[in-house]
């Protein structure tokens, strides 16, 4: 199975305060196949943020490879990593971050545009991932308007609206009740499999990891199997 993303023997270390070393990751290596959905289970404070930072381009490690799609992004200029990000990765955040002023359907075309999607194909597009997530008649509504699990569905078709190969989720059902949280996975996991993504996702959830193709942890700063 061809690897989405690969981590070759990472390693990320924070300076604290008096000279202190915290070792987040050390000499970690990690892979994700096409179509592959993995859930990253780990207790707080473990790295499970660093470890989506790494992955999605938004930290360099101190040494190691990072690969999105067979390329190697390490020694990549900053232009080059923001380009692979915008192109081929998809984030989803336990707060929606919604942009509070334009409705559903623009929070979905801007980002289409800003890669340079002409803007009657970014609408058709916003509209027809509003419809698989079921909120089609929500478009106009700006998020202020819109439930918690709705606002959190408009951030998941925002996060593929540009097509990405790979989806990094950062506790996505975390901030909503248990019902929301099982519809709004549901739709996000019935997404990721249609479009043949691959997928990171972190969650305190053990019943969702369960549903997942494969379920990893963070131990003695590497990346584990784990069985829950």
């Amino acid at each position: 199975m061809e690897a989405v993303l690969r981590l070759d023997k990472v390693t990320r270390i924070y300076n604290e305060a008096h000279g202190k070393q915290v070792r987040v990751l050390e000499d970690a290596s990690f892979s994700i196949g096409a179509g592959e959905i993995v859930s990253l289970v780990a207790p707080s404070g473990a790295g499970k943020s660093t470890l989506l930072h790494l992955a999605g381009l938004l930290e360099r490690p101190g040494s190691g490879e990072i690969y999105i799609n067979g390329k190697a992004t390490v020694k990549l200029a900053d232009d080059q990593r923001t380009a692979l990000r915008r192109n081929d990765i998809g984030f989803i955040y336990q707060f929606h971050h919604l942009l509070p002023e334009f409705s559903a359907a623009e929070n979905l075309i801007i980002p289409q545009m800003l890669r340079g999607v002409a803007q009657g194909a970014a609408e058709r597009r916003a509209h027809e991932l509003l419809a698989f997530m079921g909120i089609e008649e929500r478009a106009t509504h700006r998020p202020s308007e819109l439930s918690g699990g709705e606002q959190q569905r408009v951030a998941i078709a925002r996060a593929v609206a540009n097509g990405p190969k790979l989806l990094l989720a950062d506790e996505p059902t975390g901030n909503l009740d248990p019902a929301t949280s099982e519809r709004v996975f549901t739709v996000l996991d019935r997404l990721v499999r249609s479009t043949g993504l691959s997928a990171l996702i972190a969650t305190h959830n053990h019943d969702l990891a369960r549903r997942m193709d494969r379920i990893v942890t963070l131990e003695d700063a590497r990346v584990v199997d784990c069985k829950l």
